[in-house]
């Protein structure tokens, strides 16, 4: 039986430090999976795959080197990006 493809019907530009891609870099060496099959299933499987606790202690330490984004402050700015100019 052929292996199945998982759907990915949601497409979207994302910036990432060098730390971070170099990462997933390295997970697609280890997996075999492209980087949009690799973050969704880190998203997916969250809960199972991530401390809890650690994250928010991880993010809360974020926040308090870098501050946090107002409501709405990381929405796109470029509106002609939306209408594909």
């Amino acid at each position: 039986m052929a292996a199945k493809r998982f759907p990915l019907p949601k497409r979207f530009s994302a910036a990432m430090s060098e730390k971070a891609y170099e990462r997933l870099r390295k997970l697609s060496e280890k997996y075999g999976y492209g980087n949009n099959y690799l973050l969704t299933f880190i998203f997916e499987n969250f809960d199972r795959i991530a401390d809890l606790d650690e994250v928010e202690k991880v993010f809360a330490e974020y926040k308090a080197e870098y501050g946090a984004p107002e409501p709405g402050g990381m929405k796109d700015r470029n509106p002609e990006r939306k209408r594909g100019a």
